[in-house]
């Protein structure tokens, strides 16, 4: 797939009219002054003729512009872009944004991709207008950015969490990005962003660390009810929900690539705040991203609403929930566990066959993590393979197929992770006896985000249409829901939160 170029007048009247919904979707780069802005930057409107747009702040780097000191660029959500788009540059930038080039290298990289080096470079650069090492480079400066302004780690930690080789790596990287030394880009913070004391804890290396941040995102944002879906399926030992005068807080352990983190969220309007401990440090981009995954960050709530309310019938639910999001995941093998055990049973049902695994088969938090709260880290996928059968309840076909896939994935043949399309992932989970389109599909939404899932065959998604006047048997919640194509999900969403609303449970 090839990316349709830049639209010149579509993004000019957009940085005229300073149009905070175009922030992240595209990078201006202005000639008389080498420096590149959000579309939103509050500076005079730069002439036309001095004026490139690029799709990322990497392919700016590239062509040798910095950062704006005024408007901060790379503190704006990612573009919505990537969410939607299932081509390779898409899936690329979901593993960068990962960590998968710090970890992996471009050889890792291409691999998952199923391409060459040298092809997945010509593509990037085709159609990013940058290769995947300056892209990474890009992602790293963000990271690091963000921890400068929002934590009071010490420079030299912010290097290696922030995915950086080497402090002068990092040194160098924050010098040419944003015309600023590290010391000198937390000096300049907005008000907003200053860290605050208490916010980092820092303990002997290997590092292990507690951190709190605000990652961002577009408004509206109904980040309340993904914390309310997440509070009905927390499973006891592994989730913990706990409600204050701030709200609710989401607290969880994580499997991270070098090791164990425990993590808490809290919902904001206009953001989520992660407070973290983590085991290793290397491993908070990573937990970054599978956060802005976890709640959508990076979505576009303003076109999601403005194409969901064109259908009067769904038009009260958007007013009344604008920014509502898909809720995503923490863990591909928990996620693809979790949907195969809740196949056809409530959710309370499914809860308790979570916790049965959880309990007998989880792994115990490290000491360095130790928390009263929460101590399990959900079971290995090899853990599961030997005994899950065992451990669980219930038709014997259903404990056999996690089993399955447990094994699947434990040995590789099962690779679950955002560089796939939604039809190599479905159809590779339905190749397993025992998965059928039902889950297939649930896992496309839940793990890669799919912005265009309607599961007609879900006895809730056809409650919730009849409770919004939308019709309810699944041919014609199907020919109906094409309308809000590529935007299903959301619609769906709605139609789980009504469904929801009448039996009380939000």
């Amino acid at each position: 797939m090839t990316t349709a170029p830049l639209d010149f007048d579509t993004c000019y009247a957009a940085v005229s009219s300073l149009d905070k919904r175009f922030d992240g979707q595209f990078i201006t780069a202005v000639r008389s002054t080498g420096i590149y802005c959000r579309p939103s930057c509050p500076a005079r409107t730069p002439k036309a003729g001095n004026c490139t747009f690029y799709r990322t702040s990497a392919a700016a780097h590239a062509a040798g512009y910095r950062a704006c000191k005024r408007c901060l660029p790379e503190a704006v959500p990612g573009s919505s872009e990537w969410n939607i788009r299932e081509d390779v540059a898409a899936r690329a930038m979901r593993l960068i944004a990962d960590g998968t080039v710090d970890r992996e290298g471009v050889t890792g990289l291409a691999t998952r991709l199923g391409y060459s080096e040298r092809q997945l470079g010509r593509i990037l650069t085709d159609e990013l207008g940058a290769g995947p090492l300056q892209l990474a480079r890009a992602q790293r400066a963000q990271n690091a950015r963000q921890l400068l302004v929002s934590t009071t780690m010490p420079a030299s930690e912010v290097a290696f969490a922030a995915g950086f080789a080497s402090i002068r790596q990092f040194n160098d990287t924050v010098g040419e990005v944003f015309g600023m030394t590290p010391t000198e880009l937390r000096g300049r913070a907005r008000l907003s962003e200053q860290p605050t004391a208490g916010n980092v804890r820092t303990l002997n290396r290997p590092p292990t660390g507690t951190i709190t941040l605000k990652l961002r995102t577009r408004e509206p944002f109904n980040g309340a009810d993904v914390v309310r879906w997440l509070a009905r399926r927390a499973v006891a030992g592994l989730e913990l929900v706990e409600h204050d005068e701030r709200g609710v807080a989401y607290t969880r352990a994580v499997r991270l690539t070098r090791g164990a983190a425990v993590m808490t969220v809290r919902a904001e309007p206009a953001a989520v705040k992660l407070t973290a401990s983590l085991e290793h440090l290397d491993d908070l981009p990573s937990l970054i991203a599978r956060t802005r995954r976890l709640f959508d960050l990076d979505a576009d709530p303003l076109a999601i609403d403005e194409a969901l309310a064109r259908d009067s019938r769904l038009a009260p639910s958007v007013a009344a929930h604008p920014g509502t999001r898909i809720p995503g995941s923490m863990g591909t093998t928990e996620m693809a566990v979790r949907a195969i055990v809740g196949q056809q049973v409530s959710v309370a049902a499914a809860r308790t066959a979570t916790e049965r695994l959880v309990e007998q088969l989880g792994e115990p938090l490290p000491a360095a993590l130790a928390d009263s709260r929460v101590g399990v880290l959900f079971p290995a996928p090899e853990a599961l393979a030997e005994s899950a059968a065992d451990v669980l309840t219930g038709p014997l076909a259903r404990r056999e197929t996690v089993t399955r896939t447990a094994g699947a994935i434990a040995d590789g043949s099962l690779p679950l992770d955002v560089s796939q399309t939604r039809a190599d992932l479905t159809g590779a989970l339905e190749a397993l006896r025992g998965i059928g389109p039902w889950t297939s599909n649930y896992l496309a939404l839940r793990l890669l985000g799919s912005p265009d899932v309607l599961l007609t065959g879900d006895s809730a998604v056809r409650a919730g249409a009849a409770a919004l006047g939308l019709p309810s048997k699944p041919n014609a919640l199907a020919d109906s829901g094409a309308a809000f194509a590529p935007w299903r999900s959301y619609l769906m969403t709605h139609l789980w939160r009504a469904a929801s609303l009448q039996r009380k449970e939000l």
